[in-house]
């Protein structure tokens, strides 16, 4: 995978030489944290089903379920997406700690930064884990229960980050402000992610359709559309406007297009046919995860383009 990468990154060959010791420890770290990180997507995807399936209280203790780690004879739907839910957030707490023991382990061979920032990553584990809880014994507060997702997407993106620093890569110096205009629309679409989850965990929708309650939520996130998708827009059509930009940017750039009208698309049809919709709500969600992570690595690697990070060190 690490060779066609940087095949297509047009990377010289002596950086991947797996006869080298520090080439290959590195190799190993960049699979194993943006394997997390697809996991921790696949988790929260997984929240928003247990959240859509009302299952967010089907295990009513914490951190088991009904007093056992496999419910057998309570188990259903709403209780198995709950406690599945808890058990792959348990793996992931598990081989982060075994990631932070190999980086410190393997320190000689990753740059000095790595085994620190990692370790601040576990911390974030660490803070999700026990919001989790709180989500359970606080019975789904709304603040608690977006304030666990906002944390789960700082992890994702701190993951992809340190993968993507850690990744070899030959830069062009031809960003410009691709950077800058890049940390805006992630700013923009954490922000709206925000106010998604706040609308998701007050069922905002229903009550403002329903009972005319809480519309202020619900007009906050469809007026946040906007800029998130224009700052998004903009820096996408940037990106793919630049000249002899590296042909990766180039392919996340047009990746981050299309999960854009992709999220639109999906947000339309899931407010048009007002939730009912289970798998629409869940891929709307995931999707909106997944175009935070485009932008994540395409500023990342475009900040690494314009300081010249060919590898980092």
């Amino acid at each position: 995978m690490v060779d066609f990468i940087a095949q297509k990154a047009h990377i010289p060959a002596i950086i991947v030489d797996h006869s080298d010791d520090t080439v290959r420890v590195r190799q190993w770290m960049i699979y194993l944290v943006l394997t997390l990180a697809t996991a921790t997507l696949f988790l929260m995807a997984l929240g928003s089903a247990t959240r859509v399936m009302e299952a967010g209280l089907a295990c009513p203790d914490w951190p088991l379920c009904f007093g056992q780690f496999v419910p057998e004879k309570q188990m259903n739907l709403q209780v198995f997406l709950e406690w599945f839910h808890r058990l792959i957030a348990t793996g992931i707490g598990l081989a982060m700690i075994a990631a932070v023991s190999l980086s410190w382990w393997q320190r000689h061979h990753l740059p000095s930064w790595f085994p620190r920032s990692i370790s601040l990553a576990l911390l974030l584990v660490i803070l999700q884990g026990i919001l989790g809880g709180l989500t359970v014994t606080q019975m789904l507060r709304f603040d608690i229960v977006t304030a666990h997702l906002g944390t789960g997407l700082l992890f994702f993106s701190t993951l992809l980050t340190l993968g993507l620093l850690l990744l070899p890569y030959r830069a062009t110096g031809t960003v410009q402000q691709l950077p800058w205009l890049g940390v805006a629309a992630v700013g923009l679409v954490y922000g709206q992610s925000l106010l998604g989850g706040l609308l998701a965990s007050r069922w905002a929708v229903h009550q403002c359709l329903n009972a005319s309650q809480l519309c202020a939520i619900l007009n906050s996130h469809l007026i946040g559309v906007v800029p998130a998708s224009l700052g998004t827009l903009v820096t996408v059509v940037v990106a793919m406007r630049t000249p002899a930009l590296n042909p990766v940017l180039r392919k996340i750039a047009h990746g981050a297009g299309f999960l854009l009208l992709l999220q639109i698309g999906l947000g339309v049809a899931t407010f048009r046919l007002h939730l009912q919709i289970a798998p629409l709500t869940v891929a709307h969600q995931a999707i909106g995860a997944a175009l935070l992570g485009a932008l994540v690595g395409l500023t990342v690697l475009s900040f690494r383009d314009r300081h010249q990070f060919t590898p980092l060190s």
